[in-house]
Order: C-alpha cells, then structure tokens, then sequence
C-alpha cells in the first residue's frame, strides 16, 4: 500500500474496508486500567496523559489445535501499530502466549486462511507468513507486496493470495515450501479490492474485484494467462464476487447483490448460469472479520472479548465455560480530539471503535463503546457532535447525562443519540463545524466505497433534520475537507480530490470556494494553487480574511472579498517547520483565547500571528504527533500515537 510519512495506519483508515463492531464488547464499560495522569507542567512543556483506549482489536480467529491436540485460539493482533503479534490460548485454561510477527509492526491482515494442515497464513505490509500452532512458531514468512485481500486453498494444497491495491497474485507450495510471486495480473486506474478468491479443480485461479468497477480476473498459473469474465459493458460500480461450488467449478456474480446473475467459470471460460443455488466447498478463510468458532472437539466458542480478557467456551451439551487470558497492547488509534462540555477532552478511537473523555482537573478517563468511528468531533458547549464513519452518521452526545448504547432507530433513548447519516454522499466526514448561529451543525467528507466525490450536510438543531447536498452541487468528483464560517452569510471550503475508499481519481487538483449558506450553492471557486490535491484545513481570521494549509505545508492567507491569496509560506522549506499532521479529521488549527491561533505540526505546536501571518515554533514534541488538536485552560491537547498529549502554552 501507499505509504505517506510512514502513518500507514492512515492508509489503513482511509484506504479499507474494517469490521465496524468490535468482537464482544461490553457496551458501557468503564475501564480501570491506570495511565499516566501526570499533572501538566508550566508554561512551554509537554505532558504525556497515557492511552486514550488501552485495547487492541482482532483481525481474524479461528479455533483449532496445538501439537498436544489441544483446544487453541489463534487471534491475528491489531493496535495503533498496526497488525503486530499473533495470539494462541488454551480454551481451557486461558494460558496465552503471544508471538511478535516476524517483520516489523504496521499495516494489518485484511484476509487470513486456517489451512487443511492446519497451519494459519496471513499476508499484509507486505510480508507472506505461516504461523504452525503445532509448532508454536512463524514458521515461513516470505517478501513479497500489497496486502492480501482475500486467501484460499486450491486442491493441491497450494495457499492462494490476491493482494491490493494492484491485484499481485501470489502462492505458496507447504509440501515444497515454495512461494511464487506472479506479480500484478490485472491493471486499473484505481486501488483494486479483492475479496474473493477461489480455484477450480483444473488449478485455474479466479479473483473479483471493486469497487469502481466490478471484475472477475481469471489466470492460469501454467501459463500466467490471465482472461477478464465481464465485457466491459457489464461490469457495475460495487464489488464482483465469487466461490468454489462442490462441483469443482466457480461460480460469480458481477455484484454481490444480484441474485439472477451467476456465471459458472471452468478452464478460465465463464458461461452464463442464471439463477444459482450454491454448494460452497467450505474453507477456513475470510476477511478481517474471520471467526471460526468451532474446535475439533465440538466444542465452540461462544465469545472471545479483548476488552475484558476473556474466552467464553461452550461443549455440545451446551455448558459453557469462562477462561481468563492475557494480552499486551500499546492502545487504539485516536482519531483526534475535541474540547467537549463540562471542560472535558473528548474523542473517540478506531479498532476498536471507542468514545472517550478526559478531565485534566483530576486525571479521570471515561471509556466505552461507541458507535462506529469518530471521524471529526465538535462541542457547541452543551453536546459533542461526532461525524462518523462507516456511513457518514452524526450523533450527538450529552456527557452530563448517563450513557446510553446508541441504536439508531431509537433516538430519544439513546445517548449519544443518532440524529442521522448521509451515505453514500458522505461516508467518511472530515470536518464538523458547529455555526456560529448555534443552529447549525455543518459536516462534509468522502463517499463511498467506489464513488468519486463528497457532500455536505446541513442538521437543523431546532427542526431536528438533515439535508444533504451531493458533490454535482459542490465541486464535482471533489470531496470537502476544510470549512470555514465567515460570519457574513458565506462559508469558505476547501476539497480534496481523493474519491472514495477504492474509488477512482478524476480531479487533478482540488479547489478553494465560497458557499452561499442561505441558498447553499457554490458562488466562486478556484484552484488558487495549481498542482494541489487537498486544503487540509481553514480559519477565520480577525478582519473576515481566511487562513489555511494546502498539502500539509503551503500555509496561505485568502481575502474572501478580492477572492484571492495575499500571502503563501511553505512552512515545509522556508521555515523547516516539517508538515502539519494528517488524519481523517485534522484539527490542525486549534483557536486559543484572546483570539490566538495555534498550529498543530507533526514536528510540534506552532503559533500563527493573525496579523501578520508569522508562523513560530512554541516547542517540539518529544515524538511525532499524528493528530490535532483542541485548547482548554492554557494548554493544547493532541495525539502522539495513541497517547493523549499536552502543551502548556502560558
């Protein structure tokens, strides 16, 4: 995968697919885990306040046996790292032992496959590996590219992998341990997903692929021929899939969802077979979310919960016992932080997905289980807003009252309560802005998966309702990621030309453009900066004029009224200031009191002059900080990894 400033959990986020609810979490626990609740120091230090969520995710499970025949849980590991261990437990006594992958920390599995020898692979940042629970060790680990996507396991018991984002196929001989990298077999203009792979009884290895537009890729290993089942005419925006049917051949569809439209593939040959009642040859693979539950012994299990440590196990008689286990993690992804009400800072992370806050007065941390991602977050003083993803929902979140599990149907008992969501328009927000008339919560971001182009959404606190504008109303085959309220009936927005999660570019730079808020329709719009692909983040400035970054390092001031930019500093090279941070919802600017205005870097905290646009440097971070930003009582609060942070700046 594409890799930006080594943040590859970004690709991660931005780039694919994930399970949206985390395996057996308990909605409304709160966690006794100690931090660091250290109390911030004077004026110019740095103070370090622990782990916003000291949790760590799944990325498949699958029951099995050790080399003793033994009941084992083998659970590949994700964190703010990436996918960084494998962990086996015994089913009865919950002893654990924990296994580093055998290449560095990062990206994560997307696909993983327990073998008919029972050995488990995995294929991410790119690196082929085979765990033997038999063995109770990474038993081959191979460098190859991409991620996997989805596996299987052809009829000679070759272990199979498509990987994205450029279709490689690759394949891996256990009996002669050998591994074959065919390279990329099928080319697009986009980032390909395939998440369904089978092979026939002939050896011919098929593969589909969204989601811009769907495919069935079919090679022949002997070969390396590759045929495409679909003329271009039929393939449609979503994903193709695809299965190995008891009859030795596979079978597809160019669109998981339509039921009428099987085609059955031999020999690399697809012919029409219409209606289709499957018989699946059944293997132990899947993506992310894989969960095979049943051992050898009969018994299954019922729920395994890295929130709590624990593995409930039932035999076929229907008992079910508890085991307790270990695990380490270093902690979720934060998305980013918000002051909230009540002078709390408030957030939530990613995988799992968890809604947090902070009382800096007495070092208190509240967490738990949240309603998908908290892409971007907004207090308006009484609630926080969240815009989040998968869906591009917005809830809002009364911290004074007690929590409540969020469903969406049932808004009144819920807290945060789902006030509704904007696919596919938006499906990752990027920015929430709560307008200064206090009415209106505004929030835009990408589309969905396969789609080029973001909207943006209007809520009406005082009607309770939401209106959603498409990106051919904005700036088509755009997506907004930077707002700005200017105070006089007009928004200031700047886009990102990224599409959707396996969508397909179209722009080839993004724009800065005023909105009529009454009429909300685009009056001007330019691309100020030739060349650039995103304006990452905007703010008003006293006297109505706009300040704001373009690629993470072209900080510029824009007068609203000459419709033009007066001032551009490449805080990058002119001032060695590195680039700002990079997430899904930024928070670069963080506005300050007495109308100071700090700057959230990777390198540090900056503060802007608003009269004369100097930008200077107040201290830099003792490591890197990947996410902005919010300021209370003197100090600003950012991320490093997934660590809470601070900065007394008086």
């Amino acid at each position: 995968m594409k890799k930006e400033d080594n943040l590859s959990r970004r690709d991660f986020l931005l780039k694919n697919a994930a399970a949206t609810v985390s395996l057996g979490l308990a909605p409304g626990l709160l966690f006794g885990i100690p931090r660091q609740n250290k109390p911030a120091g004077g004026p110019g230090t740095f103070t370090d306040h622990g782990v916003a969520s000291p949790i760590g995710q799944h990325r498949g499970i699958v029951a099995t046996t050790d080399g003793n025949g033994r009941d084992v849980a083998l659970l590949w590991l994700f964190d703010h790292r990436g996918g960084y261990a494998l962990l086996m437990t015994d089913a009865e006594t919950g002893k654990s032992e924990q296994f580093d992958m055998p290449f560095p920390p990062g990206d994560a599995p997307y696909a993983s496959i327990l073998s008919r020898k029972n050995k488990f692979y995995t294929l991410f940042k790119g690196y082929f590996v085979e765990f033997d629970p038999a063995e109770r060790k990474f038993t081959f680990h191979q460098k190859t590219s991409g991620a996997a996507m989805s596996m299987t396991e052809d009829d000679n018991g070759l272990i199979w992998a498509a990987t994205y984002p450029g279709s490689g196929l690759v394949s891996f001989d256990p009996s002669k341990r050998v591994f074959t990298d065919y390279g990329f077999v099928h080319k697009e203009n986009w980032p390909q997903y395939q998440r369904s792979i089978a092979a026939d009884d002939k050896g011919w290895i098929y593969f589909a692929i969204g989601y811009t537009s769907s495919q069935i890729v079919c090679f022949n290993p002997a070969t390396r021929e590759t045929k495409l089942a679909f003329a271009e005419k039929d393939r449609r925006q979503g994903l193709a899939s695809l299965y190995r049917n008891r009859d030795g051949k596979v079978y597809g569809k160019s669109l998981e969802s339509d039921e009428n439209g099987w085609i059955v593939l031999y020999e690399g040959i697809p012919v029409p077979a219409g209606t289709h009642a499957p018989d699946p040859v059944r293997y132990i693979a899947d993506s992310q979310t894989l969960f095979h539950r049943t051992f050898k012994s009969g018994r299954k299990i019922a729920d395994l919960d890295l929130t709590t440590n624990t593995m409930k196990v039932s035999d076929p008689s229907g008992a079910t016992r508890e085991v307790k286990f270990t695990h380490q993690s270093e902690g979720a992804i934060v998305m980013g932080v918000a002051v909230g009400p009540g002078k709390t800072i408030c957030g939530g992370t990613a995988f799992p997905m968890r809604q947090f806050s902070f009382n800096p007065k007495n070092g208190q941390w509240t967490n738990l289980a949240a309603y998908g991602q908290f892409n971007t977050v907004e207090s308006d003083g009484r609630h926080l807003y969240v815009g989040g993803y998968p869906g591009g929902f917005l809830l809002r979140w009364d911290p004074s009252k007690p929590y409540k599990v969020t469903v969406k149907e049932r808004q009144a008992d819920s807290n945060p309560a789902f006030l509704g969501e904007a696919k596919p328009d938006v499906y990752r927000p990027f920015r929430i802005l709560i307008h200064p008339d206090n009415r209106t919560v505004i929030y835009a971001g990408g589309p969905a998966y396969g789609v080029t182009g973001g909207g943006m959404v209007f809520w009406d606190k005082s009607t309770n309702s939401m209106s959603v504008i498409p990106d051919k109303d904005l700036v088509p085959d755009q997506s907004t990621m930077s707002l700005a309220a200017l105070g006089n009936g007009f928004l200031a927005g700047g886009t990102t030309t990224t599409p959707g999660t396996g969508g397909e570019k179209k722009a080839k730079e993004a724009v800065l453009y005023l909105m009529d808020e009454k009429s909300k329709k685009i009056v001007w719009k330019e691309a100020v900066f030739p060349g650039v692909q995103s304006y990452n983040d905007l703010i008003l400035l006293p006297g109505g004029k706009v300040a704001g970054f373009a690629d993470r390092k072209d900080f510029f001031v824009f007068d609203p009224e000459a419709r033009k930019v007066i001032r551009q500093t490449d805080i990058e090279k002119e001032l060695g200031l590195g680039k700002t941070v990079l997430e899904q919802g930024p928070r670069i600017f963080v506005r300050g009191d007495k109308g100071r205005i700090y700057i959230v870097l990777q390198k540090g905290i900056a503060e802007l002059n608003p009269k004369t646009g100097g930008i200077t440097l107040l201290g830099e971070a003792p490591q890197p900080i990947r996410a902005g930003g919010a300021y209370l009582d003197g100090t600003v609060y950012f991320v490093c990894e997934s660590h809470l942070w601070s900065f007394k700046v008086k």
